[in-house]
């Protein structure tokens, strides 16, 4: 299947971003601030990175203040993904961002930059230039994970019709490859694909 930078991020076409600075004003994490603080306390880079980067701000109401569409649209979709929990959420804003909704280190940036958004399931800003790229991104890997199920129909038919203990035992080692695909975009849905 290829590697996450492979898949992903090199195809990912930079120029759709419209350089509104949303992306970085109003974030959140599916980590809640207390553990994103005790992972960077223990070292964890990713949780380092991203607390170098963002601020929290205080309440969910001063985030609305700076741009209640992006907070609105987050929480929105949060709640339709059955995943939102107002104690455990903390919006952030990038000490970087400058008024003109460019970075005052673009060059120098982390790799939490430079990946975002980080995944075709990323909830971005209304109206922003990625939408319709990540739309397609999502649905090109829920046709790959049709086509992997279809190919655990053919399994299953293969191994009722073979006695060979070989064939049964590389049946299963495919069959458990192929499971352990699907089982990856579990959390967006793809028991349902």
């Amino acid at each position: 299947m290829g590697s996450y930078e492979e898949n992903y991020l090199a195809k990912r076409p930079q120029h759709l971003c419209h350089m509104c600075g949303k992306c970085c004003r109003v974030v959140t994490t599916s980590t809640p601030y207390t553990q994103l603080k005790s992972m960077a306390e223990s070292g964890d880079k990713g949780a380092t990175d991203f607390l170098s980067l963002f601020e929290p701000y205080p309440s969910i109401e001063a985030a609305r203040n700076v741009d209640a569409d992006v907070v609105d649209n987050i929480i929105n979709r949060l709640k339709n993904d059955g995943k939102f929990d107002e104690n455990n959420i903390t919006f952030y804003g990038c000490r970087f961002l400058q008024d003109n909704n460019l970075c005052s280190r673009y060059e120098t940036r982390l790799d939490l930059c430079k990946h975002c958004p980080s995944t075709p399931w990323s909830i971005v800003p209304p109206n922003c230039g990625f939408e319709g790229w990540l739309f397609w991104q999502r649905e090109e890997i829920k046709q790959k994970i049709r086509k992997s199920k279809e190919e655990l129909l053919e399994l299953k038919i293969l191994r009722m019709k073979t006695i060979d203990k070989e064939v049964l035992k590389k049946i299963d080692a495919v069959e458990h490859k192929i499971q352990k695909s699907i089982d990856f975009y579990k959390k967006y849905g793809s028991e349902n694909w």
